[in-house]
């Protein structure tokens, strides 16, 4: 009997891993393997169903406690209590939900009320935080097949078209194949998912009625975008052929990290480090505000590490909104080092000048010192 690969090695994650790093290596790992991007690759559709299995355990909190503890042994039918025989996951809205939701219309799969359509199209857009803020045009070129150029998305060479029904699947569109114990149902290999096949197929897309190109298209994101949203173009996904419509093409945003600011949804943080002397006396410091303007701050005398002060709607902008968040801006006391020879002298007779109380000028830190001094007394 062939030895089952480890769950966490098909999804190529560590055991550690979250629920959302699971979630992303399986979208990753199923969107290489699919049967409809990889057809008659017998080695990618028993990699695709391993990942499906791999998911399905893995996902369950109860049953990624059973395997990480017993292993495949919990699943065979021994280990009793997860399912009987075999590997019980996959009922009802086991694989089926995984298909749905993971999938859904994608590699030319069924929209709304059976309507066929071409295969969505995945890309990413790499944005900065300014960029976010103001939103922006990104010029991203995009793998995709089109309508032939040749036959004009027909499929024939014969200008006045012609087709028939298509004999592998009788015009249904669809075909259906046996895996293991589940019953799949995929678009026509032959057709395509239309239902027909032409008489005189077009020799520059051998009947298909598409072909690939690459695209430059612009892609309008939104002031107020968040890493990780995905943005749907409706129809501008790869061609399905003739009778097909074309299918969807989605845009996966990610916001680079920026060297000054940290965003938290609406707001915006900034650390801004201040001198000893500076947090001692006080000050006024003048800050950078994502919209290119800027404020100034005043730091009152005595202004600890961690203190906080808040600029009002000086925030990050909100999705579909001319509101803004507020910004706020982190004190980080830096301590000198290098010292002067003078500067040393002033400091040690600031040291000296202070004595042995220094309840008012270092609260916190006497008060430290005085319960350190109660807690050996009280041994």
């Amino acid at each position: 009997m062939a030895t089952k690969i480890d769950y966490y090695e098909s999804l190529e994650v560590s055991r550690t891993a979250s629920g959302e790093e699971l979630k992303k290596a399986f979208r990753k790992q199923a969107m290489r393997y699919h049967p409809d991007r990889n057809p008659g690759d017998e080695t990618a559709e028993l990699k695709f169903k391993e990942i499906n299995e791999a998911y399905e355990v893995l996902k369950d909190d109860q049953k990624r406690a059973a395997y990480d503890q017993y292993g495949h042994a919990a699943f065979d039918g021994g280990m009793g209590g997860m399912g009987g025989g075999g590997f019980g996951g996959f009922g009802a809205g086991g694989l089926g939900d995984i298909f749905d939701q993971m999938f859904g219309d994608m590699m030319g799969g069924r929209r709304g009320g059976g309507r066929r359509t071409g295969a969505d199209v995945q890309v990413e857009v790499d944005i900065t935080l300014t960029e976010a803020f103001s939103g922006v045009t990104k010029e991203v070129e995009v793998r995709t097949r089109v309508a032939c150029e040749s036959c004009h998305g027909s499929g024939s060479a014969d200008a006045s078209g012609g087709s028939t029904t298509c004999a592998t699947c009788h015009g249904a569109g669809k075909v259906r194949a046996q895996q293991g114990f589940f019953l799949v149902e995929r678009p026509c290999p032959t057709c395509n998912g239309s239902g027909r096949t032409v008489r005189n197929p077009c020799k520059s897309c051998q009947g298909s009625g598409t072909q690939a190109k690459t695209e430059t298209l612009k892609i309008e994101i939104p002031a107020g975008v968040e890493d990780g949203t995905r943005i749907r173009m409706a129809g501008r996904g790869e061609a399905g052929g003739e009778g097909v419509q074309p299918g969807d093409l989605y845009v996966h945003v990610a916001v680079l990290s920026h060297e000054i600011f940290q965003r938290d949804g609406a707001n915006i943080y900034c650390r801004v480090p201040l001198r000893m002397t500076q947090a001692a006396l006080g000050t006024e410091v003048e800050v950078p505000v994502i919209d290119g303007s800027r404020s100034r701050v005043r730091i009152p005398a005595g202004t600890q590490t961690g203190e906080t002060f808040r600029l009002r709607g000086k925030g990050f902008s909100v999705l579909r909104s001319s509101a803004r968040g507020d910004m706020y801006i982190q004190v980080s006391v830096e301590t000198p080092h290098h010292l002067t020879k003078r500067q040393r002298e002033l400091l040690e007779e600031f040291e000296k000048e202070a004595g042995d109380d220094h309840t008012k000028a270092s609260p916190e830190n006497s008060g430290f010192f005085a319960k350190v001094r109660d807690f050996f007394e009280g041994r």
